[in-house]
């Protein structure tokens, strides 16, 4: 039955560890993460020998910002941002534009407006353009074929293919209108899905948090690059590519990078940088600044931002302004809540440009580290004691936090939170489990010591059990002793055995009784006990029911007398005195070994009335001072004039006939 229970109870135990767990990872971890990530990642002190934490001086931004929408009135027309790129075209000279944008549809209003931009595109070879996936299946499956087709010819990758199963996730493409797509050259996926480190979808409506990239998007047996990877391969001469199930390689390069293929995606988790003021990790100029710029190179003026800060540099060009005019691209992202989306894809850019990623700590060492950290919990406990056990955790857990911090500030992603959680759960299940063992113990002791010394001297004992010590106090109390009559001379004709049955039997007869009567049994002093009535348990009665306790107990022994007499064991009689008066009551001994206990003239007039039944061949006597507490309910012979050993005075004494229970 135990071996059951302790199965169960580890089974409980361990599904209880492993929701924990899940729950940790799942919901507090990503907390833990963006904290890591905003204020150790990219808040690294501006060492010589580590790099700033800024965005790469050769990525640039020019942004459709506040400053550009208040010069030109929203919406404009698209042949605004031909002075944009005419402005790189002829005189900045950058290695690469990136365009992140989204163009699906014509300007219906301004159709010259749009053969002008398209008729400005066209002249780049090294532009490239945004398009996105969508969830959504195309309303023409007739339309979708084909321009799934056209698209794959122009815009798919060559990627030897090691998967062995391949995610998927779209069933659609958001098309292109065909003057648009006629001079696109290059195009990347802006796509981007909220979530944590592992991709699961099942986060993604609990977590609206930016934290990864898809490098290559697999969409109905193609491959596509993001902005990010088609942005790479153009700056790398388009090297060739080999997709495994954890890494994106570039053997021409000896160069790649770990991935995590999700059931629906291959991402990396973005390494971000330290923002500036306005809220950017890059460099970033105003739009409205090139256009000027432009306009004044063109009417022989000074350029306002010298075309040289661009040149062979990559050069992103989005928006992000206010949410009314309908092109704010914010994302919430560790690092901020309202990080422009141009910013993130230059992130991007950054991290697969200069191979500056985070190394993710494997699942399997995240769950060794702390099954070893809450083992290490569990040996605290059984070593030490409750504060110690609690010094050694606490310690163990900040210690933990220091090591994540270093993890974090030298791009090693581990998991903060979710150890932690464990260890404080592995605390808790262990002091509860010594709880248990303790309280089981302390009964099993407590079972074992109430057949030493009475219940209530135990329990005065454990309620005191910080302040043991030595002394006590004086109380008056009534003391009992009873003992069997030529036990010594009756036991030489016995075994050993028959007296341990005699005795035995007799002292289980005997305890209820005395514990009836709110008496505790003192000692066993051979075949002799000893009770008090009045402490430890309070009782302002107590020489009547001590007196009521030794005449019940001549009754029970009289029933015994009878059985014992069947089974032709020894007729066996008993001497009971009684005395009422004031002693010490306490601990006496030493410091290391102490017995609760009293002492005092009451205690010896008790037990040399126990002795005098023997010379007046009587059961049971009390003293006069027991006798004035307990007149009322006793039938009784006066015994004049005792002269008691060790009194300088004779005493009357009294037997009990008779008691009104």
């Amino acid at each position: 039955m135990n071996k059951i229970r302790c199965a169960l109870f580890t089974i409980i135990v361990l599904l209880v560890m492993c929701f924990v767990y899940l729950l940790s990872y799942n919901f507090v971890e990503p907390k833990a993460y963006d904290f890591m990530t905003k204020h150790v990642l990219t808040e690294k002190l501006p060492f010589d020998t580590f790099k700033q934490t800024y965005g790469s001086d050769d990525i640039v931004l020019v942004v459709v910002d506040d400053k550009t929408v208040e010069r030109f009135r929203w919406p404009w027309k698209r042949e605004a941002y031909c002075k944009i790129f005419d402005y790189f075209y002829e005189y900045a000279k950058p290695k690469i534009i990136v365009h992140d944008a989204i163009i699906t549809t014509l300007d219906t209003d301004y159709p010259e407006s749009d053969r002008k931009f398209f008729a400005t595109l066209n002249k780049f070879d090294n532009l490239i353009e945004g398009f996105i996936p969508s969830l959504k299946p195309y309303q023409s499956e007739e339309f979708g074929a084909n321009y799934d087709k056209a698209f794959a010819q122009k815009y798919a990758l060559d990627v030897d293919d090691r998967q062995k199963v391949s995610p998927y996730l779209y069933n659609s493409l958001m098309p292109f209108p065909k003057p648009y797509f006629d001079v696109v050259k290059y195009a990347g996926s802006v796509a981007m899905i909220p979530g944590f480190l592992d991709g699961n979808l099942s986060s993604y409506s609990l977590d609206e948090i930016y934290r990864n990239h898809e490098y290559l998007t697999k969409y109905k047996g193609s491959i596509y690059p993001s902005l990010a990877m088609r942005t790479f391969l153009l700056a790398n001469d388009n090297p060739r590519i080999v997709l495994t199930d954890s890494r994106i390689k570039f053997p021409d390069l000896k160069y790649g990078f770990n991935i995590r293929k999700t059931d629906y995606q291959l991402i990396a988790p973005v390494k971000f940088y330290k923002l500036y003021d306005n809220g950017y990790s890059h460099k970033k100029y105003s739009a409205v600044d090139i256009i000027d710029s432009y306009n004044n190179i063109k009417s022989g003026k000074k350029s306002i931002i010298d075309p040289e800060i661009f040149k062979d540099k990559i050069v992103l060009v989005g928006t992000n302004v206010p949410i009314s005019t309908g092109l704010n691209d914010n994302k919430n992202t560790p690092v901020s809540v309202n990080h422009p989306g141009v910013d993130y894809q230059a992130t991007a850019i950054d991290n697969v440009l200069h191979n500056d990623f985070l190394k993710i700590t494997p699942h399997f060492v995240n769950i060794l580290i702390t099954i070893l950290g809450m083992l290490l919990v569990y040996g605290f406990i059984r070593v030490y004691d409750l504060f110690r056990s609690v010094e050694s955790i606490l310690s163990l857990i900040f210690g933990y936090l220091a090591f994540s911090a270093v993890c974090f500030y030298f791009g090693l992603v581990i998991n903060v939170i979710t150890p932690i959680v464990m260890f404080a759960l592995t605390m808790i299940i262990a002091y509860t489990h010594k709880f248990v063992l303790e309280n089981r113990s302390k009964e099993k002791v407590k079972s074992a010591m109430g057949k030493y010394m009475s219940e209530d001297v135990m329990k005065r004992v454990i309620m005191n059990i910080d302040n043991l010590g030595l002394g006590g106090k004086k109380a008056v109390v009534t003391v009992l002793f009873s003992d069997i009559r030529g036990f010594t001379s009756m036991s030489e004709t016995m075994s050993a055995q028959q007296v341990s049955e005699i005795l035995n039997e007799y002292f289980t007869e005997m305890e209820p009784i005395i514990t009836k009567y709110n008496g505790i049994i003192n000692k066993f002093i051979g075949d002799a006990v000893m009770a008090i009535f009045g402490e430890p348990i309070q009782d302002k009665n107590h020489a009547s029911n001590a007196v009521k306790c030794g005449y019940e107990m001549l009754k029970r022994v009289k029933e015994l007398q009878k059985k014992w007499a069947a089974e032709g064991k020894p007729k066996i009689e008993i001497g009971i005195g009684i005395n009422t008066g004031e002693v010490f009551v306490g601990n006496i001994g030493s410091i290391n070994r102490m017995e609760y206990t009293v002492i005092g003239d009451t205690v010896n007039l008790a037990s040399r009335l126990e002795g005098y039944n023997k010379i007046y061949k009587t059961k049971m006597l009390i003293s006069a001072s027991t006798f004035e507490e307990t007149k009322g309910i006793l039938e009784v012979m006066k015994i004049s004039n005792v002269e008691i050993r060790g009194k300088a005075h004779k005493m009357d004494i009294y037997e009990v006939l008779g008691v009104n229970i």
